[in-house]
């Protein structure tokens, strides 16, 4: 049996920077996690919104193992075999700090954030799963390691903060969340392939450090909610799919992850994009999507959630996740400083982090989108049908031929007309715009 003053598991981003701030401050703080070093089991497309890593480290990226900085956005709707798409591609985005955006590679990039914890003082043990906390009555005192009671297995300490991940069964075994649905997890399958630099600035127009973030929506993920993505890393693409697990499983769905990666690589729109690579890597990660109105408790006597664990993760279209980690790993911190002269952790003094959460972007994003995968989920028409009508009108009205356009424009209003009701349409934009995007 081992005792320090603030335990920490998973070793992820929200869990090393609580480490790196309370390391700083001179805590005795000790992250375990579970994979062979820090970033061996953690995945995520491809995209790290880092204004609060700039906070912890500023300038990081000047030493960071950043692959490239987001230059441009490519929004697609695959339709069948065709696309329609929305690019953005702005020269502000270009400038240091580069809408503090990058692409990154967690498996390198977590073992190097991992590494300037250390070098504040945190102690990183790295091959251990806990499998329960420790606990003095109603107050989580530490947490044990495997299966036996073997008081080697054994770590106590004034307060645990729990940065588990997304499959917490921990923050079950504590009572701050109901058991997890599949209807509140999204499961990503990625490949990493191997391009070569050169190859991926061509295919991509891209110069020197810029990269390219596609994102892709309706037949991507064909019936189902979820999307699929391509990130450009220095000589390699991040390619995947992410889908709701329930969705996988409903009525007529039965393909599975590998399956949907496959179709999706083999659009005649995302073929060119990834032919003549080789693949480096495959993983898959489960993600949170309990939103808003779902999101568990966030402490109890002797223990908050952070990161995944805690549900922050914003699943509407800006897919923010690692910077709000990050912000809950840093305000566990500052909790945990602002207690530690009466070394009083009980609930009420944690209830500290919550009032940050509340004051934060964190809870205000996911409070702004709140409503976002319900109503994807209730109202099909925005992920199968519309984007189909949006492609036929476009192409209909584009279409070269004798046809007088005013003909055009009559054919198309009827198309529009025979297939949408507006007054239904116009309910649920609204809807979205309202507690949605």
């Amino acid at each position: 049996m081992a005792e320090c003053e603030v335990i920490i598991v998973g070793a992820g981003p929200a869990g090393i920077s609580c480490g790196y701030v309370l390391a700083k401050a001179g805590v005795d703080v000790v992250i375990l996690e579970r994979g062979r070093f820090a970033g061996s089991k953690n995945m995520f497309g491809g995209i790290f919104f880092a204004d609060q890593m700039n906070k912890l480290i500023p300038d990081f990226y000047i030493d960071a193992p950043v692959e490239r900085f987001v230059a441009k956005k490519h929004y697609s709707l695959l339709i069948n075999d065709s696309e329609v798409s929305l690019n953005i591609d702005s020269e502000e985005h270009k400038k240091p700090p580069y809408n503090h955006s990058y692409i990154v590679r967690r498996s390198v990039f977590d073992k190097w954030f991992a590494e300037k914890a250390k070098e504040q003082g945190a102690t990183i043990i790295c091959g251990t799963a806990v499998t329960d906390f420790v606990w003095d009555g109603n107050k989580v005192v530490g947490v044990k390691a495997g299966t036996s009671d073997d008081p080697e297995n054994v770590l106590t300490g004034d307060v645990v903060v729990c940065g588990e991940g997304a499959n917490s069964m921990l923050s079950e075994k504590a009572g701050l969340r109901n058991r997890l649905s599949m209807r509140a997890r999204c499961i990503s399958v990625k490949e990493v392939i191997q391009l070569g630099k050169d190859v991926i600035d061509e295919r991509f127009g891209l110069t020197a450090r810029e990269g390219a973030a596609y994102e892709y929506f309706a037949d991507a993920t064909p019936g189902m909610l979820g999307d699929g993505f391509i990130y450009t890393n220095m000589d390699s693409l991040s390619v995947g799919v992410g889908v709701v697990i329930s969705e996988m499983y409903g009525a007529g769905n039965s393909a599975c992850p590998n399956e949907l990666l496959d179709r999706f690589k083999s659009h005649p729109c995302i073929r060119p994009l990834v032919k003549g690579g080789k693949t480096l890597e495959y993983s898959a990660h489960m993600i949170p999507m309990d939103g808003y109105k779902n999101l568990p408790r966030f402490y109890t006597d002797g223990l908050m959630l952070v990161g995944d664990a805690a549900g922050f993760v914003n699943n509407s279209i800006c897919h923010e996740g690692v910077n709000m980690a990050m912000a809950s790993g840093i305000m566990a911190a500052e909790t945990i400083l602002e207690n530690r002269g009466r070394r009083r952790y009980d609930a009420g003094a944690l209830r500290q982090y919550e009032r940050r959460l509340n004051n934060s972007f964190v809870l205000e994003n996911m409070k702004s989108s709140r409503d976002f995968i319900d109503i994807l989920r209730t109202h099909k028409e925005l992920l199968n049908d519309y984007p189909h009508l949006i492609k036929d009108v476009i192409t209909t009205y584009f279409e070269v031929s004798d046809v007088p356009k005013s003909s055009l424009k009559r054919d198309v209003i009827r198309m529009v007309r025979g297939r949408i009701s507006f007054v239904k349409a116009a309910r649920t934009f609204a809807a979205i715009l309202k507690g949605g995007i």
